[in-house]
Parts: structure tokens; C-alpha cells; sequence
């Protein structure tokens, strides 16, 4: 029976990573794409946003809102692309500057936003190979490491510090390093206290976890890989420090698997030990999870049960108390019926990218007693939030010391919005 189910599951996926092909192919094409019942969830391109608007009766311009200020936004034309994907944050300790990493189909612009209000495209990285719907980027000793499912591409490393040197911008920059024991990747994951890399959706290791020492950035090594769980779409990966004192210490991955969650012990890298999996109801896409800040809970996404079982926004929060034995804790249950994608927490709050319903913030303080709670969100897509990959907030990055926070949306570029009042 286990059999059958994993067969539909993954058929189901990658009809749904086809459907997506489709969907883009048309936005690129006509500007436009189609929710799950056919119906337009095209979003007017707005014009370039000028000038700060802070959240008046439920608007910031023309964006719907609620305790987010809008501080900004760069266009897919200010960009010069034709679409963004992910996004990551780097914080130069050097001279205080904080600038967003914006994945587009072509390669990857960065954009100082240290003035909220006044972003400077300061250069971009093309792709290694050729263009792709999907990129990502992490960062790690102030390098960013970029892959891509772009044919061939491998890990594209560059030094972040040379942003520093432009006089002239934007400036078009080249690598310092590419790695390429895997070509094409879906998605990179850095545990920054060990030093490693996880690219995931690879030809690799049975498209698991392919581990990567990046200790010396420009000089990645490639260090072995997890095969026994079967496709992993994202992952987390931390030095553990939680309830569960049995793997106090250990470097901990939490693999978003698609059909599953996945749990395994990477700290023997020559020897990774899987310690459960689980399955969850509806289970679809399983897409991507984050910890809480105390590690006794994940949320997790799954990236196609809002289409399958036409409910709306689902997120599901697993106990780890123990991670031999997780269990599900509760499903959180969103106000829209858009699809859920990249979720991070910061403190008691938990950031998520919720394609048409743009950024959702969601208070966690409540979560022993399964009582999430929704205080803001910035809707950067106006027109509906329906189901649909056609359009929205791709990722959130929350994590820049000055409290603004940078989105990515498809076809609106990058924004930056910030709590009203601070």
C-alpha cells in the first residue's frame, strides 16, 4: 500500500512541477497565468514605486496591508529581468550596510537597501549556464553560494565584499568560485556553524542532500550526501541545541521531502544516520519548514494541498520534542486560499511566503496550545488570492538588524516593507 502511495505522490509532484513549468512559461509569455479552476489571477504590473507609503486604512499605495509599511520596491525593469524567485540578506558588519540577494531567471542582482527608501541595484552575477525559473542563495563568511535548476549550473560562490568596490553601478560580476560535482540543484541549505552546504535536487544521491565543506568559501569541497530518504525539496539544517538532550550537538537536518518529513543525524558526514520520517495528512508537496527558536517545534508548508483538497492556506506544525518520535501538533489554517511557499521564524513570529497573499505574519506565542495567531501581513499581489503559482511573494527574508524585511514577488520585483510604527 506504502508502495502505491509513494507512486501517486510522486506523480502528483511532478505533475505539479510541470503545471508550474506551464504557469510560467505563460507569465513570461503574456504576462498572465491561471488559478487551479481556470480562472485569471493575473496581477496588474504596477508602476515603479517612488516614494514610501505607510499602511493607512488597510492600504500602502495600492497594496493591501495590516502593520506593514511599505518602504520601497525595485521593479523587474529597475532589475532589467523578466522574473524573481528567491531571495537571502547579507549584513556587512564592516560599514553597516544591509543589502537584499535577489534570484532572478537570468542570475542574481544585488541591492543595497540600506536606505530603505532609496535602493541601489549595485551589480548582478548571470547564471553559470542559462536562464531558469528557479535560483537560490545562502550565505556564509560573507560569500554567497548560488545554485540553480539551470542545466550544468553547479554552486556559484561569490565574495560579497566586492560590492563594496563599485563606483560605477549596476556592475556585471563573475564568480570566484563554481563547484560542480552536481549540475543542476533546486535549493541550497548552510548550517553557518559548521561550515557546510546542503544542495538539494541534484542527479545526486538519489536527488537527497549532496554535503559540501565550504570552511574555505572558495575552495568547496564535496564531502558526500544522504540517499535514504528519497527527494529532498528543502531542508533545514542546524547544530542541535533543543529538548531532545540525545542529539545535543549533533548537526541536525530536517528534510522537506515531498511526500515526507525527514529527520537525519549529518554530523558523521561519511556516515549520515536517518532517525524518522513522518507523514502527515493530505500530504502533497512537502515544500519547506522552519524551527521555532527553541527547537521544540517545525512548520512546515506543503506546496500543493491547497490545490488538492481546495482548502485554503494550510501550515502544519510538528512536535520534536523527541526526534525519534515526531508527531503532528496541530494544522494552522490561513485567511486566504493562496498557497503557502518559504516560511522562516524569527523570535516569536513566523514569516511567510504566501504567493498571492503576499507575506503573512504569524504570532507563535501560542503555539503549545495550538493557537497561531495572524498580527500583519503585506499583500504585494492586489488583485485576488487564489490559488495559483502565477504570481506574489516568493520568499521573505526577515532577518536584517535594522527590522526591515525584503520580499521577492514574481512579477513585482523586490520590496521592502517594515512594522509601522518602528
Amino acid at each position: 500500500m506504502w508502495i502505491t502511495s509513494l507512486i501517486i505522490n510522486n506523480l502528483i509532484f511532478f505533475a505539479m512541477k510541470i503545471l508550474k513549468n506551464f504557469v510560467f512559461c505563460l507569465v513570461f509569455i503574456f504576462g498572465c497565468s491561471s488559478d487551479d479552476s481556470g480562472g485569471n489571477i493575473t496581477n496588474p504590473s504596477p508602476p515603479p514605486t517612488e516614494s514610501a507609503f505607510n499602511c493607512v486604512d488597510g492600504l500602502a499605495d495600492i497594496y493591501p496591508c495590516n502593520n506593514y509599511d511599505l518602504k520601497s520596491r525595485v521593479s523587474l525593469q529597475d532589475l532589467g529581468v523578466t522574473l524573481v524567485n528567491d531571495l537571502w540578506g547579507w549584513y556587512d558588519q564592516d560599514n553597516q550596510k544591509e543589502y537584499a540577494l535577489v534570484g532572478t531567471n537570468s542570475g542574481t542582482a544585488f541591492v543595497d537597501v540600506t536606505d530603505p527608501e532609496k535602493p541601489v541595484l549595485v551589480g548582478t552575477l548571470p547564471t553559470a549556464t542559462v536562464n531558469s525559473t528557479w535560483r537560490d542563495i545562502k550565505v556564509y563568511m560573507d560569500h554567497a553560494f548560488i545554485v540553480s535548476e539551470a542545466s550544468g549550473h553547479g554552486m556559484q560562490v561569490f565574495d560579497l565584499k566586492r560590492l563594496n568596490n563599485v563606483t560605477n553601478p549596476p556592475e556585471t560580476f563573475t564568480a570566484d568560485a563554481r563547484y560542480t560535482e552536481f549540475g543542476n540543484a533546486h535549493n541550497i541549505i548552510i548550517n553557518e556553524s559548521s561550515g557546510f552546504a546542503y544542495a538539494v535536487g541534484t542527479s545526486t544521491f538519489n536527488r537527497g542532500p549532496h554535503f559540501i565543506n565550504i570552511q574555505t568559501p572558495t575552495s568547496p569541497i564535496a564531502a558526500g550526501g544522504f540517499s535514504g530518504d528519497g527527494e529532498s525539496h528543502d531542508a533545514q539544517v542546524v547544530t542541535y541545541d533543543g529538548p531532545d538532550s540525545d542529539y545535543n550537538g549533533k548537526e541536525i537536518l530536517i528534510g522537506s521531502n515531498v511526500d515526507k518529513v525527514s529527520i537525519v543525524d549529518v554530523t558523521d558526514k561519511a556516515n549520515p544516520v536517518s532517525i524518522a520520517t513522518l507523514v502527515y495528512p493530505n500530504v502533497s508537496i512537502a515544500h519547506q519548514g522552519w524551527f521555532t527558536q527553541d527547537k521544540r517545534y517545525f512548520i512546515l508548508g506543503d506546496e500543493g494541498d491547497e490545490s488538492n483538497e481546495s482548502f485554503k492556506t494550510h501550515t502544519y506544525v510538528f512536535d520534536f520534542n523527541d526526534l525519534d518520535d515526531p508527531k503532528l501538533h496541530h494544522q494552522y489554517t490561513g485567511p486566504t486560499n493562496a498557497i503557502d511557499h518559504n516560511g522562516y521564524v524569527k523570535g516569536n513570529l513566523f514569516y511567510l511566503a504566501n504567493y498571492t497573499a503576499g507575506v503573512r505574519i504569524i504570532d507563535l506565542q501560542n503555539i503549545e496550545e495550538k493557537a497561531l495567531e495572524e498580527v500583519g501581513f503585506f499583500d504585494t499581489f492586489p488583485s485576488n488570492n487564489n490559488v495559483g503559482f502565477g504570481g506574489g511573494v516568493w520568499s521573505v527574508y526577515p532577518y536584517l538588524p535594522s527590522g526591515n524585511i525584503i520580499l521577492s514577488d514574481l512579477d513585482g520585483g523586490l520590496f521592502v516593507i517594515r512594522k509601522s510604527g518602528t
